[in-house]
């Protein structure tokens, strides 16, 4: 393991050339990067760069708007994964609705909120189905569980997202991707492979340190050639086909959509809503949710960072008026966020 991992610093810190950008997607993959120390190995002609891999960040403030509209006009039980309490909204987060009389549910699973709702038939809950294709899964199956059960006070407000047609809009952004592996478990290589075929470059990678240096250094090998490339680095997990029961799954309760990203405005159908035969469970769709265009605080720059424009640090309020505590941003709420990452991580700052 070690001759692995200093064949890979061997490649890395040899790198001499124009500048390198490499995004890692993953959130997981940024604070991993930082927790083992990989940035402070790397040349000053490679930069790494965070992209828009965490399902909290690019979940837009208008999906914020509607979880308070259901819970405040409309007398909802939201279940929510516990990152997403503190995502400021446009004029508060659900946090905030809490202390409004709104009830609002942390919950580790989707299973969780079915089960709420099978026990309780008076209340109306609705679970915000925030998430990649790692964890769209677990909503479809909440949602055929509920159909199962003959639930009526079940429904899912939906932000999931998949990620092929992110990197391509994010094409010119980064040099090569570092593809998060347990994405790539699900969908295969396939989805890689087209996009190598339209221009853009990158790795899958796993999370151990070896694993991570390798597919650096993958990467700063192939760009030698200046062609396109592709490259599973993380075989171990990652099969040329995926996951078929997951995706069939996906594909039986979910149909592509056009949806928001936060910082990278609508893309076309990289997101997933619920097909008309489950439209029952829709919480749009149910409450008749009004058109809701959320507006984020102008100061924060969280479009930004997800885009590979700037880095936290550049961010004049990072670390002072956005910190853990008081985050103005959803980079900052998320465990997978960069700029959670930069502020527990990165180099000292002076709080103020």
């Amino acid at each position: 393991m070690n001759e692995v991992i200093d064949n890979a610093r061997e490649i890395i810190s040899g790198y001499k050339g124009r500048k390198l950008r490499i995004m890692e997607v993953c959130g997981t993959h940024t604070h991993e990067i930082f927790r083992l120390g990989i940035r402070s190995l790397l040349p000053e002609d490679i930069d790494l760069i965070s992209g828009p891999g965490c399902p909290v960040c690019v979940t837009p403030v208008g999906f914020i708007d509607e979880a308070i509209y259901l819970a405040l006009e409309k007398n909802c039980v939201i279940c929510t994964f516990g990152d997403l309490i503190k995502v400021p909204g446009t004029k508060s987060s659900l946090a905030g609705a809490r202390t409004e009389g709104a009830d609002i549910r942390p919950v580790y699973s989707p299973d969780d909120a079915v089960e709420l709702a099978r026990e309780n038939p008076d209340m109306q809950v609705v679970f915000l189905a925030v998430g990649f294709e790692t964890t769209t899964p677990s909503a479809c199956l909440a949602v055929k569980k509920a159909a199962k059960l003959g639930l009526d006070n079940f429904s899912i407000l939906t932000a999931n997202k998949t990620m092929p047609n992110a990197y391509a809009k994010l094409k010119n952004s980064a040099d090569a991707f570092l593809y998060p592996g347990h994405v790539n478990a699900i969908t295969g290589n396939a989805v890689c492979q087209d996009l190598k075929n339209q221009g853009v470059s990158g790795v899958v990678a796993g999370f151990t340190a070896s694993e991570l240096m390798t597919a650096i250094a993958v990467i700063v090998e192939k760009s030698k050639t200046g062609q396109p490339f592709f490259v599973n680095c993380y075989p171990r997990v990652v099969k040329e086909e995926g996951n078929p029961a997951a995706q069939k799954l996906m594909d039986q309760v979910m149909e592509p959509t056009d949806t928001e990203w936060r910082g990278l405005g609508i893309i076309e159908k990289s997101g997933m809503k619920l097909r008309e035969s489950y439209s029952d469970y829709d919480a749009r769709i149910k409450f008749s949710v009004p058109d809701i265009k959320g507006k984020p605080n102008p100061a924060c720059r969280c479009g930004e960072v997800l885009q590979g424009h700037c880095k936290p640090t550049d961010c004049p309020m990072f670390g002072k008026a956005c910190n853990p505590l008081h985050p103005v941003g959803a980079c900052m709420v998320s465990d997978e966020g960069a700029c959670a990452a930069y502020y527990h991580y990165g180099p000292s700052i002076n709080i103020e």
